[in-house]
Formats: C-alpha cells, structure tokens, sequence
C-alpha cells in the first residue's frame, strides 16, 4: 500500500518560513500530479495550495503566489513545500496528496501554526 508522511511542520512567527516535506513509500515516477491542500480550523473543505505534476509544470492558489513553492525530488521520493512572509492566514492542517492512474492517496495531515 502507498503511503505519504508528511513532515516539517510547526510554529512559526508571521514572516517567518517553514518547510514541509512529503516522503512517499513508493518511487514517485509511479505517481503523477502531487501537492498540498490545507484545511484551516473550523473550515468545512480543504483548499488547494499547490500542485506538481510528473514534468514539473507547477500551479498554485492565488493567496501563496509567491510566497509559497513547491517542488519534487524523485530521487528522494519527496515533494516539498517552502513557505516564505508566513501570514496568520496560512495557519491550517496542511495534506499532502498523489494522484495514481485510479486514486488519490493522502498523507495524514501536518499542522502549520503562524502567530507571534
């Protein structure tokens, strides 16, 4: 069964910056779009941050553009997602996520915390 940890989250001071990392179980050749959706407390739906596909063409939300970048080393079998000028905003349980040929899989989820 595939697997996602998620790591590298934490508190972190507005402005500040954090990096979180995703390891997956399996090589990542064999999985094709990967990202991070975050749900903040109190939030009914998840909300996508940024996305990676097998070739590299990225995309992100509007509220992390340029702030935010993601990025995918196969030969560790991670993604990682650098976060930069953290605001209160970016609080939230942060996913990270892999689309397979018939599936989604999902990590357990790694809390980012902004305040001062």
């Amino acid at each position: 069964q595939v697997q996602l940890v998620e790591s590298g989250g934490g508190l972190a001071q507005p402005g500040g910056s954090l990096r979180l990392s995703c390891i997956a179980s399996v090589n990542i050749f064999r999985i094709n779009a990967m990202g991070w959706y975050r749900q903040g407390q109190g939030k009914k739906e998840r909300e996508l941050v940024a996305v990676i596909t097998s070739g590299g063409t990225t995309n992100y939300a509007d509220s992390v553009k340029g702030r935010f970048t993601i990025s995918r080393v196969n030969a560790q079998n991670t993604v990682y997602l650098q976060m930069n000028s953290l605001k209160h905003e970016d609080t939230a349980v942060y996913y990270c996520y892999g689309d397979r040929a018939y599936s989604r899989i999902w990590g357990q989820g790694t809390q980012v915390t902004v305040s001062s």
